[in-house]
């Protein structure tokens, strides 16, 4: 049945341009005060306002009509970073954080990936899917309508495959939703493995075209930084990626600049991810791209890292990304809005910089810019009803309230 939802307060995130994505170059994303939006088989088919619409009973006698009270609504969320599968939380070092150790220090006393690698492989895979389908449906019930998940926390063949196919599994079950699947096998060394190139030659090479062929993964990742990968770990990943039709992503910059930007960008890596360390010339190199830059908030938050640079990168034309960095050591939060906040507080966003940052511009990072990221005609029925607001500034400013009051997927509530 058809639905029309009437009496909108404010409809943000209206895509009339048909971008693909926005820079600062492009006009921004409109929106409509007292609207309305149609909706039929799962797609958006009209907006407008309110006195545009003919409400007579013979044209809408097969329709419902859901009066949202003056209520926002918003694109769905689209986190385009996250490590969703993993094994137990690591709340032992969370409160060594407190006490004020590094990550690199928890890392380097045999803490941080290395630790939630082991409690994983522990684990059977349907544990670890029931996990994370739990994880899911919070992202989801936190208005997350299009995610990408990553590997990483397994560091074998026999642990990664099993994320992968956990991974996996979870688009089988929640074909409603678009997920994305990374491989970051490339995630750190494991003690198991003598050396770097050791692991990489054993493990990470040979995974590659195996999941490419099965069909598991839609990205290569890796975390290019000292005493990880390096650049020319990177360059040769993007060359085994490319051969098997797979696209790239990298973790860099976190905490070194290690000059994989430029070479990065020049082998039309979709996304890099992190950039809490950029120079001037790596934020021209990315103005002057199509390759998305994605920051993490939430862990600079938890972390007490620096923030990236989003006021730079988007004053300069950079795509600019924000995501959660789910994952337990250094970002355990789903909350999209929580990530809107820190965007708006900490980067110096505008609220309606800060929400195309979480629709459009990461829907364009996994290629689906088509499909959601914006209200458009056509493009799927995924947005948010936000609880008893007035402006898309109450959002970010009433941080940790209970912000979403219902999600619709392809037009169906998401319960």
């Amino acid at each position: 049945m058809k639905k029309i939802f009437t009496n909108i307060g404010v409809l943000y995130g209206v895509n009339e341009e048909k971008l693909p994505y926005w820079t600062i170059n492009h006009k921004p994303l409109q929106h409509i005060k007292n609207a309305f939006l149609s909706v039929g088989t799962g797609f958006i088919q009209d907006y407008g306002e309110m006195r545009d619409l003919n409400l007579t009973l013979d044209k809408f006698s097969n329709v419902e009509l859901i009066d949202c009270q003056n209520a926002i609504i918003i694109p769905g969320f689209v986190d385009s970073h996250t490590h969703l599968v993993y094994g137990i939380p690591r709340v032992e070092e969370f409160l060594l954080k407190i006490q004020g150790k590094s990550y690199e220090e928890i890392a380097a006393s045999g803490g941080g990936i290395l630790n939630s690698a082991e409690k994983l492989s522990a684990l059977s895979f349907d544990t670890l899917y029931n996990m994370s389908e739990k994880n899911l449906k919070q992202a989801l019930a936190h208005g997350t309508t299009s995610i990408e998940i990553k590997s990483g926390y397994g560091l074998s063949i026999e642990s990664e495959l099993k994320i992968l196919r956990v991974i996996h599994t979870l688009k089988q079950n929640f074909k409603h939703i678009h997920i994305k699947s990374t491989f970051l096998g490339a995630h750190a060394v494991p003690k198991a493995h003598p050396n770097k190139e050791a692991y990489l030659n054993e493990v990470v090479f040979p995974l590659i075209p195996k999941i490419a062929k099965e069909g598991l993964v839609d990205y290569v990742d890796a975390f290019i930084e000292k005493n990880y990968f390096d650049t020319k770990d990177m360059i040769d990943l993007i060359s085994l990626a490319h051969q098997h039709n797979l696209k790239t992503r990298f973790h860099v910059n976190q905490f070194h600049d290690l000059g994989a930007i430029a070479l990065a960008v020049e082998r039309n890596a979709v996304s890099l991810d992190h950039l809490e360390v950029l120079t001037p010339e790596d934020i021209e190199i990315l103005a002057q791209s199509k390759t998305v830059a994605t920051l993490l908030p939430a862990c600079s938050f938890f972390t007490r890292l620096p923030y990236g640079p989003a006021r730079e990168i988007i004053d300069h034309g950079g795509i600019l990304s924000l995501a959660t960095d789910y994952n337990p050591g250094s970002a355990p939060s789903l909350n999209m809005a929580f990530v809107m906040t820190l965007a708006c507080i900490q980067m110096k966003l505008m609220p309606e910089e800060a929400l195309t940052a979480l629709t459009l511009n990461p829907a364009f990072s996994l290629g689906l810019s088509n499909k959601v990221g914006s209200i458009e005609r056509g493009k799927e029925a995924n947005f948010i009803v936000l609880e008893n607001f007035n402006t898309l500034s109450d959002l970010p400013y009433f941080a940790g309230n209970q912000i979403v009051k219902r999600v619709f997927i392809r037009g169906v509530e998401n319960i």
